[in-house]
């Protein structure tokens, strides 16, 4: 069966494939990331201890959120691996086992946002911030088990080949948000006026609601008649729950590493100035959003590639990785022709601050010269989730970011004329080591399954 659908497949076909996943993906990705961007511009109208208050928050919701969410990506692979060894009956188990996981996930998700805010005075927050930054916590803790439900359900129809409802929804919610965050800002009717806070608020609602309407169109949809979910109930298995865990948990703390070196890196310079923090977080604002763009392939890498790993079509499997890494390539040195032709532009949407442009424009310098690398590693790790490998990519992301970028940042900002580029190298130093030792990890998996057939 391999090789005739090894030979059924063509370029053309599989870059179709990658692009109609991708696509939709993308447009996924940025409506979530634009959530947290309309909860700061609106705090951000109301007053500076507001948007303060907000940025405490958001800084340490993001993580713990992305850590748990991470998680539960865990239900693509094993969805895709099923889909292409023609097993539907198994893919409703795996996903009502995934939905009792993220269930009790986002509980514990949940708990551990009402105990930050008595870490909050611990932390060096200002006694002013904290009503608000507590408040917003403590709130949007209500939504983390929507929240994992969600990403569990997002996985299954993804990985299906359908990540066009996630995508609607995502979009929907964007427009969705503002009223409520004005309900909750403002106050209305019996609702009282709750400031930034408020957002927490809404934004736990919004959750709920996104996953109420994700499970509806789930159970009435023609696509997923074949694996209907919300067909049966199943009490909790533990050889499931183990499995979902044992790959879900290495990618969640995978991206934790990773999303948290670039959360610290403005700790580490806060020292130096408000200028340099300033100029830090807009460079980082820039590459964040512009990270979108081969994230979003590498999850649509991680369902072809799951696909076929099912089949147990390595050729085709191969072909697909190949291609993934052409078009990372191609599309981090479009993302590096814009940031270089276009960076005053960019800069002076964030700032008009004279000094602070200077700083930033000279650090998007350092964001252009680790696009290529910044692809291929995360294309490199997707392809790894596709194989059902994430022990690895777990301890090569912690090595790399943790071990290797954070303590020469470390050093060259502090200790050397570098300051804020300092950090910036580390990261550079970071991400190329963690894409040689993933790509060379996918080349060896790849070797030995291609012995074994």
């Amino acid at each position: 069966m391999s090789n005739v659908t090894a030979l059924t497949t063509t370029h053309r076909f599989e870059l179709k494939k990658l692009f109609h996943l991708m696509i939709p993906i993308l447009v996924t990705q940025f409506s979530q990331a634009g959530l947290g961007l309309i909860d700061t511009i609106m705090a951000g109208h109301l007053s500076p201890t507001d948007l303060a208050a907000i940025a405490v928050g958001v800084g340490l919701w993001i993580p713990i959120m992305l850590l748990f969410s991470g998680i539960m990506i865990a239900t693509t692979p094993l969805v895709a691996e099923a889909n292409g060894a023609r097993t539907p009956e198994k893919i409703a188990t795996i996903v009502r086992q995934s939905l009792w996981v993220a269930f009790i996930l986002g509980v514990i998700a949940g708990l551990i946002l009402q105990i930050m805010p008595f870490l909050l005075p611990i932390l060096g927050v200002p006694a002013a911030l904290l009503p608000k930054s507590s408040l917003f916590l403590h709130a949007i803790g209500f939504g983390m088990p929507a929240v994992t439900m969600y990403a569990a359900l997002r996985g299954y129809s993804e990985a299906l080949g359908y990540p066009r409802p996630v995508t609607a929804i995502s979009l929907a919610a964007l427009l969705v948000l503002i009223p409520l965050n004005f309900i909750f800002m403002y106050g209305w009717g019996s609702i009282p006026e709750l400031g930034s806070a408020g957002c927490g608020f809404a934004t736990a609602i919004l959750q709920w609601i996104m996953l109420l309407v994700l499970a509806t169109y789930i159970f009435k949809g023609k696509a997923y008649r074949k694996t209907q979910v919300f067909a049966a109930w199943e009490k909790i298995d533990l050889y499931w729950v183990k499995r979902i865990l044992q790959l879900g948990l290495p990618i969640g703390l995978a991206i934790f590493f990773e999303v948290s070196i670039f959360s610290t890196a403005a700790i580490v310079l806060s020292p130096l100035g408000e200028t340099l923090v300033a100029a830090h977080q807009i460079a980082i604002s820039v590459t964040s959003q512009l990270f979108m763009i081969p994230m979003s392939l590498a999850i649509a890498l991680t369902i072809r590639t799951g696909t076929y790993y099912g089949e147990q079509n390595w050729q085709a499997m191969r072909k697909v990785q190949f291609l993934g890494l052409i078009t990372g390539t191609v599309f981090a040195l479009m993302t590096m022709a814009l940031m270089w032709l276009f960076r005053a532009e960019i800069v002076s949407i964030y700032t008009s601050d004279v000094e602070v442009t200077q700083v930033a424009m000279y650090l998007i310098l350092f964001a252009i010269a680790y696009q290529l690398m910044d692809a291929w590693q995360v294309s490199a790790a997707g392809c790894l989730r596709g194989m059902q490998d994430t022990k690895g990519p777990m301890w090569i992301t912690m090595l790399a970011y943790w071990v290797i970028a954070f303590p020469v940042g470390i050093y060259l900002a502090r200790f050397t004329e570098m300051k804020a580029a300092g950090v910036w190298v580390g990261l550079i130093v970071g991400l190329t080591v963690a894409c040689i030792l993933l790509l060379r990890r996918l080349y060896m998996n790849n070797q030995r399954l291609m012995q074994h057939s």
